[in-house]
């Protein structure tokens, strides 16, 4: 089971920040170390997947009612939620898939505190499974949260997770093949990625060896990109060299006069194309400023301008079954307060087996299109393709005829 784990400069979970924004690293040490329930139930569904992992693999002899005994402590944890079940499930029969592909059962890793100091000094990490037989290496990484997607291509965590796998079992088994596996089971989100065993030393020499010099020495140029929010970097609100940044790039779109962003009609297509993924960087990082003061201000330090004041709340009924029996006593009657209605899909995968959502409930399902979204030329999702022509979109025949409202 998991256990308060040591502090590291340079960990695999945040070298996609550090690689690329090298004075992070000493920066992030000047801010007190701190957790979520997120974190914390990530923990414990780590926990969860360990246990049935140690079972069928481990300790294969493990006692049912040792097992049971663990299983249900970890259950007994406040933030224990039955779909944890559903969803370590899936992630163990992922690994058991690959575990089985081979002809020999494989060396399997769980949890495992591996090392890359040869190319980042004091660098190691927590590989939740690795798995090896023959020349390959898998590395499997399971993430419970549901807020980022995270993808196993060019994966640094991951690649860094290989990269002590490969320091620690290399001997005995000469890997020639690494592939990395996120499974993120609350998203939908399995991903793979292949890369030869050179490639990815090719890799740590070339770009882990001398980012982590710089990092290490608190050196390098602050750069902004998505690492500053996916990797949670503790100076996300409060960076100065972030703030410079988005400040000079919005300032070129600002109207001088108003100060405000230039109407978009006066701007052609190629001035939006520029503008959008400076947004794209400026919006998060908006969002974290607001709540660094916040956070400010709720310690009582001094935002010159700005104080707390009390948000919206909404109204709610703690004891409804009172108050409408109130209202019938008084002459209403009952059906005018209650309704009976199916309830919602996801609640019901939360209350049945993965089996029976597979055979009985998922015949059931839609999936509808999804509505057009934006995303830079670069992602690899397929470009959106229209099921109607213009006119039909804004109504056809009909778009100018009167709509009849129900």
């Amino acid at each position: 089971m998991a256990e308060e784990r040591k502090h590291a400069l340079l960990p695999a979970s945040s070298s996609k920040r550090w690689i690329n924004c090298t004075p992070s690293a000493r920066l992030s040490e000047t801010f007190p170390e701190t957790t979520s329930d997120y974190a914390k139930e990530g923990t414990l569904a780590h926990d969860i997947c360990e246990l049935k992992l140690r079972k069928l693999f481990i300790e294969p002899g493990m006692p049912e009612r040792t097992f049971k005994s663990a299983h249900n402590k970890l259950k007994k944890h406040v933030l224990y939620d039955p779909e944890m079940e559903r969803y370590t499930d899936e992630y163990v029969d992922y690994i058991r898939r690959i575990a089985y592909s081979y002809p020999v059962s494989p060396k399997i890793v769980l949890e495992k505190e591996v090392h890359y100091g040869h190319v980042a000094r004091d660098g190691y990490g927590f590989s939740d499974c690795i798995i090896l037989s023959g020349t390959d290496c898998h590395v499997v990484d399971f993430k419970y949260g549901k807020g980022i997607t995270v993808s196993a291509e060019e994966n640094p965590q991951m690649m860094l997770y290989a990269i002590g796998a490969i320091a620690e079992y290399g001997i005995a088994y000469p890997v020639e093949q690494v592939i990395l596996h996120i499974v993120q089971p609350r998203t939908k989100n399995f991903s793979r990625w292949e890369l030869p065993a050179g490639k990815l030393q090719e890799w740590a020499e070339q770009t882990v060896k001398p980012a982590a010099e710089l990092a290490w020495e608190g050196k390098g140029a602050f750069k902004q990109g998505p690492w500053c929010d996916d990797c949670f970097c503790p100076a996300a609100g409060t960076c100065r060299a972030r703030m410079e940044e988005n400040m000079e790039a919005l300032q070129k779109h600002l109207d001088p006069v108003t100060g405000k962003l230039m109407d978009e009609a006066l701007l052609s297509n190629e001035e939006i194309g520029a503008i959008l993924p400076l947004l794209e960087l400026a919006a998060p990082w908006i969002k974290k400023v607001q709540k660094a003061a916040l956070d400010k201000l709720l310690k009582e330090e001094k935002i010159p301008g700005w104080k707390l004041v009390e948000g919206r709340s909404n109204r709610n009924l703690p004891e409804p079954d009172k108050a409408y029996e109130a209202l019938v006593a008084a002459g209403y009657k009952k059906a005018m307060f209650y309704e009976k209605k199916p309830i919602a899909l996801t609640e019901a995968e939360k209350v049945i087996t993965k089996d029976d959502y597979n055979t009985i409930l998922a015949p059931f399902v839609v999936k509808p299109k999804g509505s057009p979204a934006l995303a830079p030329e670069k992602d690899k999702r397929p470009a959106y393709q229209k099921d109607t022509t213009p006119q039909e979109d804004f109504g056809g025949e009909n778009q100018y005829k009167e709509e009849t409202v129900c």
